[in-house]
């Protein structure tokens, strides 16, 4: 299975590199969402070789939604996280597959094409990137980490992160809205940056950055500090280290 998921998400990373910056926005989900060419030929892949090899096994893909099956398998797809950033040039994107079993992630794939980065994690079995394993960082400080953030498209999670962002610049945080939320989980689980906070997180956005972040000797959870599931509407992933800081910080937003 870990080969199989490995291959199909460098298999679809490989067709989508072919159009970077050269691709067409095929609609405009909404003011803040395209989708290109190169999300439907991915999602094609993908959802094609998981229906073949796993036909019982849901699959909840960003864009050809959920195939239901009475199955306790289910692979959340996110074709290309950070369309945005693939359109414009920027190669902050990437493919994310990540399999749940009984609304647990097990197993998870990020792959970045354009920066010749694969993560990958199994439950219990650790965090790797390109094959070498990973660690979250050991700065316990919140005044000295580097967050990210990121939001889902409604209004009200656009102005609780924009919440999130002012009381970063008034408390002397840095921070940055990088554009691809797998792969700023990456990130943490890397340990280049320290956190990651999003209200209004996806399934098929955070599924895969979490197993890496949890495998890597993070935490994630919602706002409130409740452990991260697949129901979660909000999602703060840490080192861990800081993970009490974050959730202090987050009050009231």
């Amino acid at each position: 299975m870990k080969n199989f998921a490995i291959n199909v998400a460098k298999q679809a990373g490989k067709e989508i590199e072919k159009r970077f910056n050269n691709d067409r926005i095929v609609k405009v989900k909404d003011k803040s969402q395209i989708v290109t060419q190169g999300d439907l030929i991915a999602d094609r892949i993908i959802s094609s070789a998981l229906k073949k090899r796993f036909p019982n096994h849901k699959i909840l893909s960003e864009e050809s939604g959920l195939k239901k099956e009475k199955s306790d398998y289910l692979w959340a797809v996110d074709p290309i996280d950070g369309t945005t950033n693939y359109w414009i040039g920027s190669p902050l994107f990437a493919v994310s597959i990540s399999l749940f079993f009984k609304k647990n992630p097990v197993l998870a794939v990020v792959y970045a094409p354009a920066m010749n980065e694969l993560y990958f994690a199994e439950k219990g079995k650790g965090a790797f990137l390109n094959g070498k394993k990973i660690n979250v960082s050991g700065n316990t400080r919140l005044d000295r980490s580097f967050l990210t953030f990121c939001h889902g498209s409604s209004q009200k999670d656009v102005k609780r992160a924009m919440k999130i962002y002012t009381k970063i610049k008034f408390q002397s945080l840095d921070s940055r809205q990088l554009g691809s939320a797998s792969m700023e989980l990456g990130f943490v689980a890397a340990g280049r940056t320290e956190c990651i906070m999003i209200p209004g997180a996806h399934v098929w956005d955070v599924g895969a950055g979490i197993l890496l972040v949890r495998e890597a000797g993070g935490k994630a959870s919602d706002f409130r500090g409740k452990e991260w599931n697949f129901d979660s509407r909000d999602m703060v992933a840490s080192n861990g280290k800081i993970h009490n800081q974050l959730i202090k910080f987050l009050e009231k937003i």
